[in-house]
């Protein structure tokens, strides 16, 4: 069967929800030791068509502030870390809402000192970006990704857009991802067990690989 095939079969198997779900895709892998480092993963996929919903990026400037005021959906200035710092509340609200964080290089050190702890735990540590880099490019691309991680469990899960979404895109999305992951696991398909899509709410609905 097709992916859109299965796509059909998964909204089928999903009853109707209050709010748009998000197609997941599931890849539960095999022969993969991951006690080993070289085994893990911790990747950024680009999706073609996106996630159909608009991600919200940070970035903490010096130099960079008057462009990324520009581009970014918040910008906060190397003077207001220390503040934001002893504010944890406001970083975990702030954590929980945007989904991707930047970081003028020379100032790493210290938001990796100030807001580690809340923002390594979760998964959006800034990504270092040079003083003289154009940020527009950068943040674009931010927001039609996603992120991988495979560290303790053989299983990856993937958000590739919500069902509100025409189906046309969704199965670019998946197309990519399969490529993807043939290309960065160590032994390509032959580490894929299976691979499985499903709504938030839906029941799973295994691909052919």
């Amino acid at each position: 069967m097709s992916i859109q095939e299965k796509l059909n079969e998964a909204k089928e198997k999903s009853k109707p929800r209050k709010f748009a779900q998000t197609w997941e895709l599931i890849f539960n892998l095999r022969d993969m030791d991951l006690k080993k480092p070289e085994n893990r993963l911790n990747l950024e996929l680009l999706l073609p068509e996106g996630l159909g919903k608009d991600l919200k990026t940070v970035v903490v400037a010096d130099s960079l502030y008057a462009e990324a005021k520009k581009h970014a959906d918040l910008v906060i200035t190397k003077d207001e870390i220390p503040k934001l710092g002893k504010d944890k509340k406001k970083l975990k609200q702030l954590a929980r809402e945007y989904d991707w964080w930047f970081g003028e290089a020379p100032l790493m050190p210290t938001i990796g000192k100030v807001f580690g702890a809340i923002l390594g735990t979760r998964g959006k540590m800034p990504k270092p970006v040079p003083p003289k880099i154009k940020l527009e490019g950068i943040l674009m691309r931010a927001k039609k990704s996603v992120k991988i991680r495979l560290v303790t469990s053989p299983v990856i899960h993937i958000a590739l857009g919500n069902e509100s979404m025409p189906d046309e895109k969704v199965v670019k999305n998946i197309e990519a991802a399969l490529s993807f992951m043939e290309d960065h696991l160590p032994k390509g398909k032959n580490n894929i067990r299976n691979v499985i899509v499903k709504l938030t709410m839906g029941k799973p609905v295994k691909l052919d690989m």
